[in-house]
């Protein structure tokens, strides 16, 4: 029985949080902007989601959508966020930072380390866009980080299965490779089964209506999402997903 698997959850929002934990996650990866695949969330959703629990919360270091080649003004916007989040109440970091030839950019890397001041970081599925995943983990566990988000370089953890299972055996136990995109009940003991990971991170969305009702004008930041609703984390996605992988034989 698989009673010590681990379910991240990718959380936007206070109320995803909320709803993540209701269903089972253990842990989260706070952010803002999911729409926008993650972005720096604000020192006052850090602090509220801080108040409402005691699991370890990462907080996500992203000023912008798009690559992960910053210029100096940016990965100064991301030094101070990191150490007021963690003022705030965060327990780690996750970040990912790359040089214009798709290589880990180890002089940021070490910045956001020091600015970590010795809290768990984590390095995000930038390195599913890395030339050459072996090297980059290389180098990631030269320098001491702890976990890696990752898909395998393809679009879902589900079809990079195999190369996810390759990272695990390559890093052994010297770093945490941790399944990431396109996880649900439907899949997650496979993946699990498969790759040899005991983790997944998963953001378990669903809609709800929106407080406000229809609106004449959309607000919302992108994706098919219905008037009078808002997208975010499903408690019942998160509990199916509990369920799926505590009733697997792994």
């Amino acid at each position: 029985m698989a009673d010590s698997i681990w379910i991240e959850a990718c959380c936007g929002s206070v109320h995803d949080v909320r709803e993540a934990l209701a269903g089972g996650a253990d842990r989260v990866e706070l952010n803002s902007a999911l729409a926008l695949s993650g972005l720096t969330p604000s020192v006052g959703t850090m602090e509220t989601v801080r108040e409402l629990t005691d699991c370890p919360v990462l907080a996500m270091l992203r000023p912008r959508e798009g690559g992960f080649v910053y210029d100096r003004e940016e990965e100064e916007s991301m030094l101070r966020d990191a150490r007021a989040l963690l003022r705030a109440g965060a327990d780690g970091l996750v970040f990912g930072c790359l040089t214009p030839q798709r290589r880990v950019d180890e002089d940021q890397l070490r910045r956001f380390l020091d600015a970590a001041e010795g809290k768990p970081c984590v390095f995000h599925r930038a390195v599913d866009v890395c030339e050459g995943w072996e090297r980059a983990l290389d180098t990631l566990m030269r320098w001491g980080i702890t976990r890696v988000l990752t898909s395998g370089q393809a679009k879902t953890a589900e079809e990079g299965a195999a190369v996810i299972r390759r990272m695990v055996v390559y890093c052994g136990a010297d770093m945490e490779i941790l399944p990431g995109s396109g996880i649900h009940a439907g899949n997650a003991a496979r993946i699990l089964a498969v790759t040899g990971c005991r983790s997944l991170h998963l953001s378990g969305s669903g809609l709800y209506a929106d407080p406000m009702g229809d609106m004449p004008l959309d607000f919302h930041g992108g994706g098919d999402i219905p008037n009078g609703c808002l997208r975010g984390a499903d408690r019942a996605v998160f509990a199916a997903v509990r369920q799926a992988v505590e009733g697997a034989d792994l």
